[in-house]
């Protein structure tokens, strides 16, 4: 199987193209029995697929979100605060749940993390990724 060049940039290291590839879904249209309506369900790319439970490193912005624990659990964006998907109009691919191995403090400028990319379809309640085991990098 041929994995994409962005995938394979973001296993490597490379940051500025993990938010590209992660860009890479579409959605269907499926009936949530607990919901009891339907929702949109992402389908992720075999580019996102090939990323999935590998460590990765991504540059972003940390959202600071009421009731995420401290500075180890929190929201991290490919955006600034004012642009991100909860306050701008970026789109649900361009922001990932983070459980960071030791706290890292709240900065409104860019950082650098490095942990363990997983993807989610199925829990309405949780982000379509997280990056775990996440460290600073700069």
């Amino acid at each position: 199987m041929l994995v994409h060049q962005d995938a394979l940039r973001a296993q490597s290291g490379t940051t500025e193209n993990l938010w590209k590839t992660l860009t890479k879904i579409t959605y269907k249209k499926e009936y949530d029995e607990f919901l009891g309506f339907k929702i949109d369900r992402p389908v992720f790319s075999e580019e996102i697929k090939a990323l999935d439970g590998k460590e990765v490193t991504v540059k972003g912005f940390i959202i600071p979100v009421e009731g995420y624990k401290g500075h180890k659990e929190f929201i991290f964006s490919a955006f600034p605060y004012s642009m991100c998907f909860f306050c701008g109009g970026a789109g649900p691919e361009s922001v990932m749940e983070v459980q960071a191995v030791e706290a890292i403090n709240y900065v409104a400028e860019s950082i650098v993390l490095k942990g363990k990319l997983h993807l989610n379809s199925e829990d309405v309640n949780k982000l379509m990724f997280s990056l775990s085991e996440a460290r600073l990098v700069k």
